[in-house]
């Protein structure tokens, strides 16, 4: 199964007023990544917000030369096809993308389509901090090298902790298998209530014997007439 790794930057926090400046795809075959890779910065034609600036270091004058969405958005679309996205926070960068197509008359993507891993991982780590620094530090994936956000970068740290998530879930239980197995040990209990009584004779001096046995074992009070 042909699965895509997604991440975008930003200039800003709203999808409404600000825009990509970077987008990084890696693609997983059977969540093995392969060679292909998609890795884009966009010029925005507009500011970068300063706390967007302070989260991944990138500048205006950095973007100036770089191609807008228009230019990149078809050679975007056809890398991603019909393939299944794995997003960090989905509802962020789909916003954002889903903006940036349709401000280009281009069909949005489907939110069914995506398996967002912020919800996988608090679903299975209940209660738990799950950033993708977080699930990183769980499951001891290096991350020296993201000094500041970078796309291309927290595809890759998000391909590590995606297949951990995948990795270390509890098993399903098969119910039919289960059920087939309590039937089969509750068959070895079972008495077969068909079995051949066994009937063992006792003689009239053995029960004389047993009578006096009991004489010597319980007060005569005790004794049944």
């Amino acid at each position: 199964m042909i699965e895509v790794i997604l991440d975008t930057e930003t200039t800003g926090l709203s999808f409404n007023s600000d825009k990509i400046i970077e987008i990084a795809c890696i693609e997983l075959d059977n969540q093995i990544p392969t060679k292909n890779q998609f890795h884009v910065f966009i010029n925005p034609e507009m500011d970068i917000s300063d706390g967007a600036y302070q989260t991944h270091g990138i500048t205006r004058e950095f973007l100036r030369d770089k191609p807008t969405f228009k230019n990149v958005a078809k050679e975007f679309l056809a890398f991603i096809k019909d393939s299944k996205l794995v997003i960090h926070n989905a509802d962020f960068d789909l916003a954002f993308l889903n903006k940036a197509l349709q401000d280009q008359d281009l069909e949005p993507i489907a939110k069914d389509r995506v398996v967002d891993t912020l919800m996988l991982a608090r679903q299975k780590f209940p209660g738990s901090q799950a950033s993708l620094d977080a699930l990183c530090k769980r499951f001891k994936i290096d991350t020296s090298k993201r000094e500041k956000h970078s796309a291309l970068l927290d595809c890759q740290l998000l391909t590590e902790v995606y297949i951990e998530l995948l990795e270390k879930k509890e098993p399903l239980l098969d119910l039919q298998q289960t059920q087939a197995t309590i039937a089969e040990i509750n068959s070895a209990h079972v008495i077969n209530e068909n079995r051949e009584k066994l009937i063992v004779t006792i003689s009239e001096e053995e029960k004389q014997l047993h009578k006096k046995f009991l004489e010597t074992q319980v007060p005569k009070s005790f004794m049944l007439k």
